[in-house]
């Protein structure tokens, strides 16, 4: 195989270049129809003009959805020193009578903190994981007897005070099932070690990548296949929620199930706008970075086994993105051995070359690969962080950029891993949460460029966000 197509697999992705381009083509249908519709006297959109998402508005609702329609469901374990906070947020933006908790089985004080931040809280006397909360959250609160729309809010999360205006003018449409959250990861750099900000801002870069050139293209209005709907802020249907197996047994986290029950059920379209931001604390420390990697990559490949194949675009979408990961996660294997060993080869010299095992594996690893691959594939993938760090407004990025092509092969190990503990391992979906940070304020504001935000390759992880 040639370098640049080792450089197109391992950095870029076929699945990156494809949405990606999709995507720019949906984005300019947007500016275009912007620029020819006509805005009525009193202004505003006009009937049958797309908004900022590419949503045709118009009368397909007896009346548009507002913040009183919406519950927001927040299912918890041991999360007092996020609740409150979270709470505080969200009812800056809904009705506190429309925000429930569910606590599951917590053994803090986050019952006692979510009562009093006036939230409705039901308490789970055992831990049965994130899927079984929500489910109860749902039948014991009648959500969908009550509300035309939920929000799955996860404890650690605080929206953007414009994700409503972003998130609730889809379902206009009445054909759109859900709205995907747009994942942004909190970052506070002076309370944070160097080692906490290259884990943020590595997981910031996929968030980008993976959301503004993959998923914004997947969830254009004539394609339909994202596989993944972020179970930590995202809008659904109630109706559609009732048609879901939220608690599917045997999978490790539920949003890539609930994801791929509204394709194989036929319950509608999932939309996805940028705007409708969100912001989430992510690991800070390796060990929980790479325990939530694993998690997140088991459930994909969980869920693949459980819904298997079926006739549609979206599982033609699903084949390219899982003969992606495993290939780039390969490449990106075989490069980094390749790099020790030619690294130890110029340090042995040419007894390396003549060793009875070691020598016909380095001259073969020799044959086929180089210093310079290695450094044209490292600066290749230092390019998306450019690109992240400019659209950001982070030129920190570019300083801690330098360690994130070693995050990559973490991630690419724990994909490969996950492949065989899919069909092996049976999980029960109990929560296993990285360690959190108190939050003393307002998360603040994160500069994004304006259209589609960018996000990490399909080979960073699967296809953008999971549930903690």
């Amino acid at each position: 195989m040639s370098m640049s197509w080792l450089v197109v697999f391992v950095v870029f992705g076929v699945n990156f270049t494809l949405w990606g381009l999709v995507g720019l083509v949906r984005l300019l249908a947007v500016v275009a129809a912007r620029l020819r519709r006509r805005r009525p006297a009193g202004g505003g959109l006009a009937a049958g003009a797309p908004d900022a998402a590419g949503v045709v508005v118009g009368a397909t609702e007896a009346r548009p959805f507002t913040v009183r329609d919406v519950a927001v469901l927040i299912p918890a374990h041991n999360e007092e020193l996020v609740i409150e906070s979270t709470i505080r947020a969200i009812a800056r933006l809904v009705p506190l009578t429309n925000v429930f908790v569910v606590s599951d089985g917590s053994v803090d004080d986050t019952v006692a903190r979510a009562e009093r931040c006036g939230a409705t809280v039901l308490e789970l006397p055992v831990a049965g994981g994130k899927a079984r909360a929500l489910e109860a959250g749902l039948t014991s609160f009648e959500l969908a007897a009550r509300f035309a729309l939920v929000l799955l809010l996860d404890a650690d999360s605080e929206l953007d005070d414009r994700y409503f205006e972003a998130a609730l003018p889809p379902f206009a449409d009445p054909g759109v099932a859900c709205v995907a959250g747009y994942a942004t990861t909190v970052w506070h750099p002076r309370e944070m070690s160097i080692g906490a900000q290259v884990l943020a801002a590595h997981r910031e870069r996929i968030y980008a990548t993976s959301q503004l050139f993959v998923k914004y293209g997947q969830t254009a209005k004539h394609t339909n296949v994202t596989p993944i709907v972020p179970g930590f802020a995202s809008l659904y249907r109630s109706r559609v929620l009732e048609e879901i197996h939220v608690a599917a047994p045997r999978l490790v986290i539920e949003d890539f199930n609930m994801t791929f029950e509204v394709h194989h059920r036929h319950l509608g379209r999932v939309a996805f706008t940028p705007g409708a931001r969100a912001y989430t604390q992510d690991p800070h420390r390796l060990a929980d970075y790479n325990r939530q990697v694993r998690r997140w990559t088991l459930g994909f490949w969980q869920t693949v086994r459980r819904h298997g194949l079926w006739f549609s675009r979206f599982c033609a979408a699903l084949l390219l993105t899982m003969a992606e990961l495993v290939l780039s996660s390969l490449l990106l294997v075989w490069t980094t051995v390749a790099l020790l060993m030619l690294a130890a080869s110029d340090a042995i010299g040419r007894a390396a070359t003549t060793a009875p095992v070691y020598g016909p594996v380095s001259r073969f690893v020799a044959h086929h690969s180089s210093l310079r691959l290695v450094a044209v594939i490292w600066l290749s993938d230092y390019a998306l962080t450019i690109v992240v760090a400019a659209i950001q407004r982070r030129p920190r990025y570019l300083l801690l950029g330098l360690f994130f092509l070693p995050l990559r092969l973490v991630d690419s190990m724990a994909t490969l891993s996950a492949i065989p503990r899919a069909w092996l391992v049976t999980s029960t979906g109990r929560w296993v949460s990285p360690a959190r940070q108190a939050v003393g304020g307002p998360v603040p504001a994160v500069v994004l460029a304006p259209g589609p935000s960018a996000g990490g390759a399909v080979a960073d992880t699967p296809a953008g966000v999971g549930s903690t």
